[in-house]
C-alpha cells in the first residue's frame, strides 16, 4: 500500500492527531502509523502518582540493550484501602468506560479471550477457558491454569485445575478439561469432558494493508470426532442459567456454538435431552457458590520465560510468549498488595516493541517482583492502564492501537485512548470499608 502523506487529513484524522501531540507524541499522519510507529518510541521519565487512597502509579523507562528499552507502569493497590473486580462482558467494552464513577479509580485490560478479525464468526464466550461473571460461572476450563479469583471481594491467584463436578438433567457428574494430559475423552463412565473456544487453533493470512489477519476455520473448528461419544453444547443466560442447546451424537460439535461442550460416552448418556438443565457445583476441588467473578489468565513470568506454555499455544495462534517482543501485563499478589505491572510496546518499530518472556522476567526481578508470581494478565497490543486524576480519565500504554478496516476503501482509525475491544478487565475501587459514611 502506498501511503500519500500529503494528502488532507480527514477531521477524525485532525483530531487523533490533536490529541496524539497533547500526549507528547509528534504524530503527523495516522494512516502512516498502521506501517510505521516509531513516534511511539519516547522514553517516559521516572514519576509517582497518588491515584486514591491506596492507589499509586509508578512510571519509568527500562533499557533492554541494543538501544531498545520499553516504558513501564506499575499500579500498586493497597487491599486495605482498595479493592479489585473482574469485570467481564460478551458484548465487550472500552477500558476507559469502567473509569469515572465516583468510586471506580482504574481499570486495567485483562484480555485473554479470543480474537478473530472475522466478525461473522465468534465464540458464544469469549472469555478463553474458565469465566466467573457476577457470581455465575459461565465457562469450565479445559487445562490446568492459573486464574484470577475473586471471593467477598478479596482477590487470590491460583493454578486452577481442570476438574469438579456438576449436575445434568439433575444427576451429578464429575468433569475434566479435554486438554489435560493423558485424559481420553469420553471413555470413562460417570466423567463428563469439557471442550469450549480454547480449544480452537488460530490460523495467521497475509493482508495486503493490515500485514495480516486471524481467522478459524469454522469447518475444522469442532470436537473430535468419536463414534462412542455424545457432545453436548452448553449455553449460558442470565434468566434460564445453563442449559443444553444441541446434541452431537459421535461428536463433532462446533467450539463456538456454546459457552462449552460436555462429551459423555453414548451408553450412559442417554438420559439427557435438548433443554436440559445444567448447574456447576465444584471446581478444582471448591464450592463455587463463594465466587464473585474470575477468570483465567496467562503464565508466570517464570513459566513463560521458561517455556512452559502448552496450554496456550494454539488457540492463541502466534503465541505472545514465543522469544518476540510484545507489550506486556502482568499482575501479583503479595499479602495485602496487589501489584499490576504494564510493559508497553508498539510493534511496528525497531526499538520499542515490549519485552520478550525472559526479558519480562528479568524486569520483574528488577523491580523487586518474584517472576515465579507475577502472572501475565494480557500479553499483547491491548496492555493498557486507565486511572482518574483531577475528575479526567487518563490512559497509560497501547497508545498506538489502531482499528483496521473492513473494507479496503476504509481508512485506518486511531483508537489510542479507547484501544481494543476488551472481554475482560480488572477494576479498581474505593473498599466500601473505608468510604465516608
Amino acid at each position: 500500500m502506498t501511503v500519500h502523506t500529503s494528502a488532507p487529513l480527514s477531521e477524525q484524522d485532525r483530531e487523533a492527531v490533536a490529541s496524539l501531540r497533547a500526549y507528547g507524541y509528534r504524530i503527523h499522519d495516522i494512516q502512516a502509523l498502521a506501517h510505521d510507529q516509531r513516534p511511539f518510541a519516547v522514553r517516559i521519565p521516572a514519576l509517582h502518582q497518588t491515584i486514591a487512597p491506596g492507589i499509586h502509579l509508578r512510571s519509568a523507562s527500562v533499557e533492554l540493550g541494543d538501544d531498545s528499552f520499553t516504558n513501564s507502569y506499575t499500579l500498586c493497590v493497597d487491599l486495605d484501602f482498595a479493592r479489585v473486580d473482574v469485570v467481564s462482558t460478551v458484548g465487550g467494552f472500552h477500558l476507559r468506560d469502567q473509569v469515572g464513577t465516583p468510586t471506580s479509580f482504574a481499570a486495567v485490560s485483562g484480555s485473554f479471550s479470543f480474537i478473530s478479525d472475522d466478525p461473522a464468526y465468534q465464540p458464544a464466550e469469549p472469555c478463553l477457558d474458565f469465566c466467573c461473571r457476577d457470581g455465575e460461572v459461565v465457562s469450565l476450563p479445559t487445562a490446568a491454569k492459573p486464574a484470577l479469583l475473586v471471593r467477598a471481594g478479596h482477590p487470590r491467584v491460583e493454578n486452577l485445575d481442570a476438574t469438579g463436578t456438576l449436575s445434568l438433567q439433575g444427576r451429578r457428574y464429575r468433569w475434566i478439561g479435554s486438554k489435560t494430559p493423558g485424559h481420553i475423552p469420553g471413555r470413562q463412565a460417570g466423567l463428563l469432558t469439557v471442550f469450549g473456544a480454547a480449544n480452537c487453533a488460530v490460523r495467521y493470512s497475509d493482508h495486503p494493508r493490515t500485514g495480516f489477519v486471524r481467522h478459524v476455520d469454522p469447518a475444522a473448528n469442532i470436537t473430535p470426532r468419536d463414534s462412542a461419544a455424545v457432545d453436548y453444547v452448553v449455553a449460558w443466560s442470565p434468566t434460564e442459567g445453563h442449559r443444553v442447546i444441541a446434541v452431537h451424537p459421535g461428536g463433532g460439535a462446533d467450539l463456538f456454538a456454546g459457552n462449552f461442550v460436555l462429551r459423555a460416552g453414548r451408553p450412559w448418556a442417554r438420559h439427557v435431552s435438548l433443554g436440559a438443565h445444567v448447574e456447576i457445583t465444584q471446581l478444582a476441588g471448591r464450592d463455587v457458590r463463594p465466587l464473585d467473578s474470575g477468570i483465567s489468565i496467562g503464565p508466570s513470568a517464570a513459566d513463560a520465560a521458561a517455556g512452559h506454555t502448552q496450554a496456550y499455544d494454539a488457540c492463541l495462534g502466534n503465541s505472545p510468549f514465543r522469544d518476540v517482543r510484545n507489550a506486556r501485563t502482568l499482575v501479583g499478589l503479595y499479602g495485602r498488595r496487589l501489584m499490576i505491572c504494564v510493559l508497553d510496546g508498539a510493534p511496528k518499530t525497531e526499538t520499542f516493541r515490549g519485552t520478550t518472556p525472559k526479558e519480562t522476567a528479568a524486569a520483574c526481578e528488577a523491580s523487586g517482583f518474584d517472576p515465579a508470581s507475577m502472572y501475565h494478565l494480557d500479553g499483547g497490543a491491548s496492555s493498557k492502564i486507565a486511572y482518574l486524576t483531577q475528575e479526567t480519565t487518563r490512559v497509560v500504554g497501547s497508545m498506538h492501537y489502531l482499528k483496521w478496516p473492513v473494507l479496503p476503501t476504509e481508512p485506518f482509525r486511531w483508537q489510542g485512548t479507547d484501544g481494543r475491544v476488551l472481554r475482560s478487565a480488572l477494576v479498581l475501587r474505593a473498599n466500601h470499608q473505608q468510604e465516608s459514611p
